[in-house]
């Protein structure tokens, strides 16, 4: 069945087999429909690219459309110039796609630029040659902490929050960490408005309980994370501050809950802060 001449309760019938023809279909260079601008056709494009970041097992394109609540015909057109470009994969054996090679190089032109790269590596390497594990560099990205740097530990098990990876605010240190100290307005519309799904059985999803976690958080100058974000894991982490007094990152050190307590693990405390206030002094702030 050609993609362009079915009907939307086709599609909807028979999307699994639509999306095995198209997959195997030439690849069309997105045109925008008659009345529809480009810069629209842009945006939707790159609203399918933050979608993907969502989903690092991949997607199909079915499930892609209906995420993005756009035509199978209108996702397929879009991944496939994206898909032609580097900017996505495509996984013929599962028909999935995923962010492409692309995406990786421009996300670490804007990591370099901002010095968090190269700057702030070596930094990172000598907090975890003190403490054996893995540490971790984040930055707030919308309602999501972004993972710009990592170094793992000499251990054999390793600690799954690579560099671009996009986690949880309220269940992760790094996370609690840059909300507290966060600019006031910013800090209060996310203890506000920032959606609070469990991830584990310990994730805080209560409001007041996040608020007051928060307020903890700015009254002790670290966060902490106990399986919150994942079961088997507990990580600590402390702001870096800007010159204005607000965290433009977070550090911390992330662990197997089986090589080290809370209490060791709160004891890296003044380690982090110290490689913190040097970060702050290296780092481009922004």
């Amino acid at each position: 069945m050609n993609v362009k001449e079915a009907t939307s309760a086709e599609v909807v019938k028979t999307a699994g087999a639509v999306e095995e023809a198209a997959a195997d279909a030439p690849v069309e260079e997105v045109k925008p429909a008659k009345g529809e601008a480009r810069t629209d056709m842009v945006g939707k494009a790159l609203g399918l690219l933050v979608l993907l970041g969502d989903e690092p097992r991949g997607a199909s394109a079915a499930e892609i459309s209906r995420r993005a609540d756009l035509p199978f015909s209108t996702t397929y057109r879009l991944l496939g110039s994206l898909t032609r470009d580097g900017f996505v994969d495509y996984e013929p054996d599962g028909r999935r796609y995923h962010l492409g090679l692309r995406i990786f190089q421009l996300g670490q032109a804007v990591s370099n630029h901002h010095g968090f790269a190269g700057t702030a590596l070596p930094i990172l390497r000598r907090v975890t040659e003190q403490t054996g594990e893995a540490t971790i560099l984040s930055v707030r990205d919308g309602i999501h902490h972004l993972t710009v740097n990592k170094v793992d530990g000499p251990q054999t098990f390793r600690v799954t929050s690579d560099p671009g990876y996009l986690g949880a605010l309220h269940t992760t240190s790094v996370g609690k960490a840059l909300v507290a100290f966060a600019e006031d307005e910013d800090r209060e519309r996310l203890l506000e408005d920032l959606p609070l799904e469990p991830l584990t059985s310990l994730s805080i999803t209560d409001r007041d309980a996040f608020r007051a976690e928060i307020e903890k958080v700015r009254r002790q100058g670290y966060a902490v994370m106990d399986e919150e974000n994942e079961l088997g894991m507990r990580a600590v982490a402390v702001p870096v501050f800007n010159s204005q007094g607000t965290a433009f990152a977070s550090l911390a050190t992330a662990v197997p809950v089986f090589r080290l307590s809370m209490e060791a693990l709160v004891a890296t405390v003044p380690l982090l802060q110290a490689a913190a206030v040097e970060l702050s002094a290296r780092l481009p702030q922004r």
